[in-house]
């Protein structure tokens, strides 16, 4: 009974969180990073193959499709010789997503630029954070999607 309690009201205390934009760490569809930042939301997400996908989100956490005409453009790796990496649209309606045309460049930890643009008009927002793709030991997530208190 106490497992549930606390199931339901964490699950509560991340939706007020992500309803309000605030920058907790809230879990994405894919087991990304939820970046609040942009607008809708966006789920930061390496693959296997460590191409960067981009999943839109509405504030439910559930998949949107991309804004029409939107761009996003990421630049990592080493700071001496930094890559700029470009996404496609895959899929199509909510199920839609961009998708990095390369993958990362090598390394576990690297510093991120991502720039979104949601409408030919709109300024892009611009997020910084590093991509650490170590294992976190209590969730099981990388850690660039940690949703620890740590």
């Amino acid at each position: 009974m106490l497992k549930s309690i606390l199931t339901v009201l964490l699950f509560v205390s991340a939706s007020v969180a992500f309803a309000h934009g605030e920058s907790s760490k809230i879990p994405g569809p894919n087991r990304g990073r939820v970046l609040v930042q942009v607008e809708p939301h966006a789920e930061f997400f390496v693959t296997a193959e460590r191409k960067v996908r981009l999943t839109f989100v509405d504030d439910h956490g559930k998949p949107v499709a991309p804004p029409a005409g939107v761009n996003a453009t990421l630049i990592t790796g080493a700071r001496s010789a930094p890559v700029t990496m470009l996404f496609v649209t895959e899929g199509e309606g909510a199920g839609a997503s961009l998708l990095s045309i390369t993958p990362l460049p090598a390394g576990e930890n690297l510093p991120a630029i991502l720039r979104v643009q949601t409408a030919a008009a709109a300024a892009p927002t611009t997020v910084r954070f590093q991509i650490n793709l170590a294992r976190c030991g209590e969730c099981d997530r990388a850690e660039y999607a940690c949703v620890c208190a740590h």
